[in-house]
C-alpha cells in the first residue's frame, strides 16, 4: 500500500459488512441476478432438476463453469470431463484470490475467516474489493468482502430459481442474452478503473489476443489469450517501472 492511499472507512467491522451489502445492492447485483435468470432459464431447458442448479450457484457460484456444466450434461459428456471443464473454466479465481488476500489481512483474524471467505472471490466482488479494500481500515477489509459477495451470491441463488420457474415466460434467445450481461457489466467496470497501467495494458492485450486464440482453439482459446495478455501486461508494466527507476537514479 502507497502513501498516496487515503484510508477511509465505515467506522466499524459490522457497518463495512452492511455498507458493502448496500452497495452490492445496486447495479452488482441487477447485472448478476439478470445472468443468473438466464442461467435458471438454461437449467430448465436442458431437463436439469432445479436442485442441480442451486448446488451449482451455490457451491460454485461462477457463471462460465457453470455454464459448461449444463452445457457438458446436455451432450452427455462423463462426469469427469464435466469435472475437468469446470476446475479448468474455474482456476482463473485461484490467482484473483492470491492477488487479494494481501489486501484482507488483519491482526488477530482467525486464518479459517480467510480460508471460508475464498469462497466468496468472483469477478464481481474480486473487483469491488480490489478498489475499495485498499482504501479501508484493516479490520474493515474482510467484512466488506463478506458482505458484499455474500449478499450477490445469496441474490444469485434465489435468481437461479427464479429463473428456473420463469422458463418459457421469455424467448429462448432472451434468456441467453441475460447470462452474457455479466461479462459486460465487468468489462465496462474494469473500464472504469483503467488508470492502473497494468490493467490497460491487460485489456488491450486481451482484446487483441482473445479472438485469434479462439480461432485457433475454441477449447483453449479464452484460458491461452488471459495466460499470455496477462503476462504481456504484467512484464511490460515491470519493464517500463524499471526503465523509469533507471533513468531518475541517472538524472540524480
Amino acid at each position: 500500500m502507497t502513501d498516496s492511499v487515503i484510508m477511509t472507512g465505515f467506522g466499524s467491522p459490522r457497518a463495512a459488512f452492511f455498507g458493502a451489502a448496500r452497495e452490492a445492492l445496486g447495479a452488482p447485483a441487477l447485472v448478476l441476478c439478470a445472468s443468473y435468470l438466464g442461467f435458471g432459464s438454461l437449467i430448465r431447458s436442458t431437463d436439469l432438476p432445479l436442485a442441480t442448479g442451486l448446488a451449482s450457484t451455490v457451491t460454485g457460484w461462477a457463471l462460465p463453469g457453470q455454464i459448461a456444466m449444463v452445457e457438458l450434461w446436455a451432450v452427455g459428456a462423463s462426469l469427469l470431463s464435466i469435472g475437468l471443464a469446470v476446475a479448468l473454466t474455474n482456476v482463473r479465481l485461484f490467482p484473483m484470490t492470491l492477488a487479494l488476500m494481501p489486501h484482507l489481512r488483519a491482526p488477530g483474524t482467525p486464518r479459517w475467516r480467510y480460508y471460508a471467505a475464498c469462497h466468496l472471490v468472483a469477478v464481481t466482488g474480486w473487483v469491488r474489493s480490489m478498489q475499495r479494500c485498499p482504501t479501508l481500515p484493516a479490520a474493515e477489509r474482510l467484512p466488506f468482502l463478506v458482505g458484499f459477495s455474500g449478499f450477490l451470491w445469496v441474490a444469485t441463488t434465489l435468481a437461479t430459481a427464479l429463473g428456473f420457474w420463469l422458463a418459457g415466460l421469455v424467448p429462448p434467445a432472451v434468456s441467453l442474452g441475460l447470462v452474457f450481461l455479466n461479462p459486460i457489466y465487468f468489462m465496462l467496470v474494469l473500464s472504469a478503473d483503467i488508470r492502473q497501467r497494468s490493467r490497460a495494458w491487460a485489456m488491450a492485450f486481451g482484446a487483441v489476443a482473445g479472438p485469434i486464440a479462439h480461432l485457433v482453439s475454441p477449447e483453449w482459446g479464452l484460458l491461452g489469450a488471459g495466460l499470455v495478455a496477462g503476462s504481456l501486461a504484467f512484464g511490460l508494466d515491470r519493464w517500463l517501472a524499471a526503465s523509469r527507476a533507471d533513468a531518475g537514479g541517472k538524472r540524480s
